[in-house]
This record gives structure tokens, C-alpha cells and sequence, in this order.
């Protein structure tokens, strides 16, 4: 897992395919336009989907993520993620936590073939950052940034989460939330290095052109924040 781990802590830029966001395409299509378009790591999120269908969705999906050489990341489902040896899984603190999980090596593996996937988690606030530190997380997202449609209930946490991050957390993390080409700027002045973007890009009519506009001025991650 040494690559996956190498590839997380180049990545700058963090696409999704989110079923919420599809509208009418195929999510494998829109899969090919963001390896297409300088996506860095991809995530499924399919919320409200069967087991089935995440199951189906990421089968489909990995060949094509994997033939681009981009990590695919498995939204909620460990085991969705275990079964089919996806590179990385995301979890909600909340669910992590909140499920008896301490940390990340507490876990179950495996239930037969398989590999543990590394773990992203997301956080809220400077006291969930440093558990999902402590607990062992490969990476943890930053936000909601700014309100997002996305987790419409959830509190933004404003540019104040991510100066706190840029000054304490030493492990790859990702901006997210609300961040639009409109943001961006007041985003990256902050001191964020790697973003998130969900409906900003999948509600662009040119996915290509979406991500290459965001991925064109994401500074290289060897620049001083």
C-alpha cells in the first residue's frame, strides 16, 4: 500500500462520483472524464444506494480508475471496499467512532480474499481531527468549508478549520465543502494544498474542462503554504 499511500500524499485534486450529481449520465462515463480531466482520487458516493448497487457500481468503476493509475475511494462500505481490494475507503467520523471503532486497526479485516484498504476520515472540527489522527487515519477531509447542498444540515466550519490544519495537522488532508471556482482563491489563501470538490465539477456541463480549470491553479505541494 506504499503507492496508495504515495499517490494520497501527491493528490491535490479529490473528485467524486456522486449519484446525487449524475444527472442522466452513467456514472462509469463519468468516471473516464475525471481520470480524463487530472482527477487525483476519485470517490463513489452513493448514499441511499442497496449494498447491491455500491457493490455493482464499484466493480464497474475500478478498472477504469485503476487503468488511469488514480486510486478509487469506496464511500461508508469497509466491506464493499475489503471484497473488491478498492485502495481506500472513507468514513464518517461519526461512523467510525460511533460504531466502538477507537482505531483504525480495530477494524475487522478481511471476512475472506481481499485487502484492508487505507482509511480517510472526515472531520468537523480541531478535536475530531486529532482523533481521527490518533486513531491512525491515512488522510482526513476538512470542512464543510463553506454550506454546501451536498450535507445541506451540516454547520460550516469556515476558512478558520482550515488555518488551524495548515498549523497542526501533518498528515495529507483535503479541503471540502462548497469549494467552487469562485472560492477557490480565498481557499488556497488560507493555506489548503488539496481540495474537495463535489457538485462544483459534476454540475459542469464539460466534467474535462471542470476538473482541468480546478486542477490548473491547485499550487504544487512542494510551494511553502
Amino acid at each position: 500500500m506504499s503507492l496508495i499511500r504515495d499517490l494520497v500524499a501527491r493528490a491535490r485534486l479529490y473528485a467524486f462520483v456522486d449519484t446525487a450529481y449524475l444527472h442522466g449520465r452513467s456514472a462509469t462515463e463519468v468516471t473516464r472524464q475525471l481520470c480524463e480531466g487530472g482527477a487525483d482520487l476519485i470517490q463513489l458516493r452513493a448514499k441511499g444506494a442497496s449494498l447491491q448497487d455500491v457493490r455493482l457500481l464499484s466493480a464497474q468503476l475500478l478498472p477504469i480508475t485503476q487503468s488511469a493509475g488514480i486510486p478509487l475511494v469506496i464511500n461508508d462500505h469497509l466491506e464493499i471496499a475489503q471484497a473488491l481490494s478498492a485502495p481506500l475507503c472513507h468514513l464518517g467520523i461519526e461512523d467510525f467512532f460511533d460504531s466502538g471503532y477507537r482505531f483504525i486497526s480495530d477494524l475487522p479485516p478481511p471476512a475472506t480474499h481481499g485487502q484492508q484498504p487505507l482509511i480517510g476520515i472526515s472531520t468537523h472540527s480541531p478535536e475530531q481531527a486529532r482523533n481521527a489522527i490518533d486513531a491512525g487515519a491515512d488522510y482526513i477531509a476538512i470542512g464543510p468549508v463553506y454550506r454546501t447542498d451536498t450535507k445541506p444540515s451540516a454547520r460550516a466550519v469556515t476558512l478558520d478549520y482550515v488555518r488551524w490544519a495548515v498549523e497542526n495537522v501533518s498528515i495529507p488532508w483535503f479541503a471540502i465543502g462548497g469549494i467552487n471556482l469562485d472560492n477557490l482563491d480565498e481557499v488556497l489563501a488560507a493555506g489548503a494544498r488539496r481540495i474537495c470538490v463535489v457538485s462544483a465539477i459534476l454540475n459542469h456541463r464539460n466534467l474535462v474542462d471542470a476538473c482541468q480549470q480546478f486542477k490548473s491553479r491547485l499550487p504544487s505541494l512542494s510551494e511553502p503554504s
